[in-house]
């Protein structure tokens, strides 16, 4: 049997119908983008860069739901250009009223065409006119022409258009709801004609606009007096016949309404580059949109899904034109064929896909597929494999000299521990090379890859109305696995010769798939806990939780919710009257920060209250979280992230370990949790000290600083006195404090603003600090200017072992987004190489462990740190090689120090 893989387009008529009338859909740009700005709090939608996206979330949510809804055969999104248009060449003062439009929101506009571009929706922005008279235009000539019209806008004054072919969506919360302005529905509201409304808001005049009404008269007079003379113009005509000061008023400022009326009118015959006929809906270029979703970090699944979902190409597959796709042969293996099969295809290496592991759903492995670029794909089950099947497929598996290709190489590998099989001979894991190609994306899915890379869907076609040509649901697993294990394969290819050619394929293959493997392993061990000892903790943060409830309700002498935003601002701001802190859409902005402002600003306790209240409820959940997740075996295991951090920082999840404080005696209480399991004598920590500033001497080639980690003295204590032109005696904790954040903050890019902010100092002084400093490490400051420079150039800074960080927005237009990215390219190769060190560190421990035969492993990493489990009698060897190893990770200038420590549990193995 064949399996295909196709190209998808939409299955339209000529004309763009899908069978009967065909459906428009305008949109107006600016206005939902608008609306969508101030629907959604900026402050929660912003990327890595600083970029905000409310107005683009929001704006793309709104338009898939509708293209979901309403199922347009054509589309288009009109922009304005300026507010200079014909308008205010007749009325300078049109729209002069409004505020400047906010930064925030101008630059998003930008990226919301991007995003159309990407889902090749065509968009219009003319000059002199506005997106108003673009879609009157467009709308007038498409109901000329036979289609069903629908435009979504917030500007009222688009209700003239509507008729029996148009129908107006005005947005009444934020854009999420959509109200149907058919003639009827305009007549029920305004109690006129649609071709009368624009006579009525002439009268009723539009304050947004800058166009002033009638003084005395409101909406209900306006619609009277159209009702009365049946139009605007008759009303002109006759206006001596209306009567007391309403009439007045009318005849007095009669010139002004009629240049409302003229304003309010849009233009229908815009001259445009194409019309209704040419919209019609293409399918999206999924490899764009995917690169801007992911430069956006737009991370929720449902909304890539509700966004895919509205693609014109998912809608009714067509067979794929001569040379698109992919034709896969397809087997499925009965008892006793697999030995054969891997006998004849295998040598050259193969793709693997199995379904549990994508997700590391049940632990047990249901589905597995292989696939090369030659001889059929196949498929089994391993519940079905015959004795002789099952050991060939473990010995292939396990042998080193079979090459596999894998995606997400760490789940397969721990699902298949599950099953008693290990793993080896990993050259490539598509997931981890996209992930050294592109760090900053967000997500790795197969598919999206498959899409972006090899430019063709997953999803099988071949049958009829795109379904398999072969019929029960488990040929249909079986068909989409096995295109899944050929895409691994073709991946691998691809991204092999991408990654020589960027020199990181070493990276790769050294580094990153054996870190895996470890990883892996390290998740299966997990760490022993004490659940009698948290449980205790969980019950004291609980208790210091309703401490600080009772405390608050104390100090403003009555109960209120402490976890409610809107009850906090009205007693801090309402009844407490203390000073406003930021403004937000729906009042003043209450988080710690804010507190901790008004904590300094004040004398009140409640702001002191409510600090400790966050912090002991936040402590109760993380203890919380660590009960939850012990598992039967009395051991926590969490799973390590190899591609969420650009720089290459690993991290953690269910639990999240990282999120442990490690300086404050909670933090500290919280890590005794944290056990030597049955069997083994103790935790053994080690981690680097200052791995980040030797790092930063090493990269920069600073003399003094290379000098100061030599002198085997406090480093903070021998820069300060050299910054502060003192005696190291002479040095205090201040000038100990302001040095050591400032060396920190230049390893993590810290711009003088975001020191002072860090030191309680102001502006001026942190630049001033930072000014003394690079006189005495000038070569710090050369490197610091130097690798942003560099990588304006190339695009990408690049670690000590090769890692690039690409920074597309060294260059641009956009002050915010330039200047967080020259901020990553400061702390990407420090933090970058850092992380490289640990890593390299680790596997050099591992391999001299199972070298020397010792049944000692490695737990945890987290941050710098590596945890491991000693077996009894093993400690004095392990902490040699533990001490070796980590030292000779890398030869920097400024030589790696590793710090050890052992205890009974994690707190008490610390150093």
């Amino acid at each position: 049997m064949a399996v295909k893989a196709s190209k998808t387009t939409a299955v339209t008529g000529s004309d763009g119908t899908r069978g009967g009338r065909p459906r428009l859909l305008l949109l107006d740009g600016h206005s939902l983008a608008y609306r969508a700005f101030y629907a959604l709090p900026v402050e929660n939608f912003n990327t890595a860069t600083g970029q905000p996206t409310n107005a683009i979330y929001g704006f793309a949510s709104m338009l898939a739901n509708t293209l979901r809804d309403e199922q347009p055969t054509h589309l288009a999104v009109a922009f304005d250009v300026s507010r200079k248009t014909w308008r205010f060449d007749e009325y300078p003062e049109y729209k002069g009223t409004r505020s400047k439009t906010p930064d925030e929101f101008r630059s998003q506009v930008e990226l919301i065409g991007e995003l159309l571009d990407a889902m090749r929706v065509r968009r219009f922005a003319i000059d002199g006119y506005e997106a108003d008279d673009v879609i009157a235009t467009l709308a007038t000539r498409a109901a000329a022409g036979g289609f069903e019209v629908l435009i979504v806008t917030g500007d009222r004054d688009c209700l003239q258009l509507v008729s029996d072919d148009v129908t107006v969506l005005y947005p009444t919360k934020g854009v999420s709801e959509l109200t149907r302005y058919t003639p009827e529905k305009v007549e029920e509201k305004y109690g006129l004609t649609p071709d009368q409304y624009p006579d009525f808001a002439a009268l009723r005049g539009d304050p947004s606009d800058n166009l002033p009404g009638i003084p005395g008269v409101g909406e209900k007079t306006a619609a009277k007096w159209i009702l009365q003379f049946g139009s605007f113009a008759e009303l002109v005509e006759r206006a001596d016949e209306v009567k007391g000061k309403a009439g007045q008023n009318l005849r007095e400022h009669l010139e002004s309404v009629k240049l409302n009326r003229r304003l309010t009118e849009l233009v229908r015959d815009v001259e445009l580059p194409a019309g209704p006929e040419g919209l019609v809906r293409e399918p999206y270029d999924r490899a764009a949109l995917d690169v801007v979703l992911d430069a956006l970090e737009f991370r929720h699944p449902n909304f890539r899904e509700r966004l895919y979902a509205a693609d014109p190409g998912a809608v009714g597959l067509e067979e794929p034109a001569a040379g698109e796709g992919v034709l896969v042969d397809g087997q499925l293996l009965a008892a006793g064929e697999l030995p054969g099969w891997l006998e004849r295809y295998a040598a050259a290496g193969l793709g693997v896909a199995t379904v549990d592991a994508w997700g590391l759903g049940t632990g047990s492995v249901s589905e597995i597929a292989l696939a090369s670029g030659a001889g059929p794909a196949v498929w089994f089950d391993p519940a079905e494999l015959g004795e002789e099947d099952e050991k060939a497929f473990a010995a292939w598996i396990a042998d080193a000299g079979r090459l596999k290709v894998l995606h997400n190489a760490k789940g397969v590998m721990r699902v298949f521990a599950e099953h008693g099989w290990s793993v080896d001979g990993v050259s490539m894991d598509t997931a981890l090379a996209a992930y050294l190609i592109k760090p900053g994306r967000r997500s790795f899915a197969l598919d999206a890859l498959s899409v972006e890379y090899l430019g063709r869907e997953l999803a099988p076609a071949g049958g009829e109305d795109g379904q398999l040509a072969f019929g029960t649901d488990e040929q249909a697993e079986a068909d989409a696995l096995m295109l899944q294990a050929r895409t691994v394969f073709d991946l691998g290819e691809v991204f092999a010769a991408r990654l020589e050619q960027d020199g990181a394929l070493g990276l790769l293959r050294d580094v990153e798939l054996p870190t895996s493997a470890l990883l892996a392993r390290m998740e299966r061990h997990g760490i022993a806990a004490d659940r009698e000892w948290l449980q205790r903790l969980e019950q004291q943060f609980a208790g210091a939780v309703q401490q600080a409830v009772s405390e608050a309700h104390r100090a403003v002498g009555h109960e209120f919710n402490l976890g409610s935003p809107k009850q906090l601002q009205e007693v801090l701001f309402g009844e407490l009257g203390l000073p406003k802190t930021k403004r937000t859409k729906t009042g003043y902005t209450t988080d710690a920060d804010a507190l901790a402002w008004l904590a300094a600003q004040t004398d009140h306790e409640l702001p002191v209250i409510m600090l400790r209240h966050r912090e002991q409820a936040r402590l109760r959940s993380t203890v919380e979280g660590l009960i939850k997740t012990i598992a039967p075996d009395g051991r926590i295991h969490t799973t390590f992230q190899q591609t969420v951090a650009a720089t290459g920082r690993l991290s953690s999840t269910d639990p999240n370990l990282q999120n442990i404080p490690v300086r404050t005696d909670e933090g500290r209480a919280i890590r005794r949790g944290f056990v030597v399991g049955e069997g083994f004598e103790s935790l053994m920590t080690a981690d680097y000290s200052q791995i980040e500033l030797r790092v930063m001497a090493h990269l920069s080639e600073d003399e003094g600083l290379i000098a100061a980690f030599a002198s085997g003295e406090d480093l903070h204590d021998t820069v300060a006195s050299q910054v502060f032109g003192v005696a190291r005696e002479a040095v205090d904790a201040e000038m100990r404090r302001r040095i050591k954040a400032m060396s920190y903050g230049l390893a993590y890019g810290l711009s003088a603003f975001g020191l002072s902010q860090q030191l309680g100092i102001t502006p001026d002084e942190a630049r001033g600090l930072m000014d003394t400093y690079f006189e005495r490490f000038g070569g710090v400051r050369d490197y610091l200017h130097r690798v942003v420079e560099e990588a304006r150039v190339t695009g990408y800074t690049e670690t000590l072992l090769g890692r690039r960080r690409y920074l597309p927005d060294l260059t641009s237009d956009n002050r915010q987004r330039r200047e967080m990215a020259e901020r990553m390219a400061l702390n990407a190769p420090i933090q970058g190489s850092a992380a490289d060190i640990v890593k390299v560190a680790m596997l050099r421990v591992d391999g001299a462990l199972s070298k020397e035969g010792l049944r000692s492993r490695t737990l945890l990493q987290v941050h710098d740190e590596i945890v491991l489990e000693i077996a009894p009698g093993e400690r004095g060897p392990v902490e040699e090689i533990v001490r070796r190893e980590m030292a000779g990770a890398y030869p920097l200038s400024a030589a790696l120090d590793v710090s050890v420590g052992v205890g009974a549990d994690w707190e008490s193995a610390a150093h």
